[in-house]
């Protein structure tokens, strides 16, 4: 038996001959978060990496994707509008540009599009998301409200 966290464990089996042969067990010995790092003193830096991952998991909790993006733009509602940056306060405070948003969306897509992409179910990896789902749906990942 090996312990370690959730996607580790998926990498690890992913190396091994035959890994459909081999079972990632479902009881959580340790939660321990993972998420980026940037160094110490680089306050600007460390601010736009928080805000990209925020808006990645706000993104997907207002059913903001890469694929709907367009069709969102031209949304009614106050918060996609304020998320887009297209109302209320925009990425000058961040040292980007208003539309820094819909580039990051357009290019990478929200915070569930990154995770089946590259650990989930369109990657080699096929790891459950569980805890790493949005709040809303059982998981432990929220956004801050802009207002």
């Amino acid at each position: 038996m090996i312990s370690g966290n959730l996607s580790r464990l998926a990498i690890l089996r992913m190396g091994l001959p035959q890994p459909e042969s081999y079972q990632i067990l479902p009881e959580t010995i340790l939660r321990r978060p993972l998420g980026p790092a940037v160094r110490q003193g680089d306050d600007g830096w460390f601010n736009v990496v928080r805000w990209v991952l925020f808006i990645l998991k706000i993104a997907e909790d207002e059913g903001l994707t890469s694929a709907n993006l367009e069709i969102m733009k031209s949304s009614t509602d106050t918060d996609i509008r304020r998320l887009l940056g297209l109302e209320g306060i925009k990425g000058t405070g961040l040292g980007l540009s208003d539309d820094w948003v819909i580039r990051v969306i357009s290019q990478v897509g929200n915070y569930g599009e990154i995770f089946e992409r590259t650990l989930g179910r369109n990657s080699p990896i096929k790891m459950e998301r569980h805890l790493n789902e949005i709040w809303s749906r059982g998981g432990l990942h929220y956004g801050p409200a802009i207002d």
